[in-house]
């Protein structure tokens, strides 16, 4: 089964702050209830970026980036599960390289999430 988020009609065209305690529609928000449920069970996601005002760096690194700090995701298992859907190439590689780099920054020592595909 696949999972598809289109950001703009499933959560909000104008995506906001990073934390949920700064704003409405914050990236800590997308990330803990769009994200992680479909994620825990290894479900294909599709997210489609498309049709919102922006993004800022802020929303994308604590929604993606957090998977891997937050909730101790796998990149191998992100990388499996995720499919990003853009007319804008940047946001996609800006979303992989923050997810990247939480991978590099996570305690080596912290337990990962890893989730058999497709669930």
């Amino acid at each position: 089964m696949v999972t598809r988020i289109h950001i703009s009609e499933d959560f909000t065209d104008v995506p906001g702050p990073r934390f949920r305690h700064e704003g409405d529609f914050s990236g800590e928000q997308f990330r803990q209830d769009f994200l992680v449920p479909t994620l825990r069970i290894g479900e294909k996601t599709v997210i489609d970026l498309n049709d919102t005002e922006g993004y800022g760096s802020s929303f994308l690194e604590e929604a993606f980036g957090g998977l891997i700090r937050e909730e101790h995701f796998s990149l191998s298992t992100l990388k499996a599960l995720i499919e990003l859907m853009s007319r804008d190439e940047t946001w996609i590689a800006q979303i992989w390289s923050y997810v990247e780099e939480a991978s590099i920054e996570a305690d080596l020592d912290a337990p990962k999430v890893d989730v058999t595909v497709g669930g």
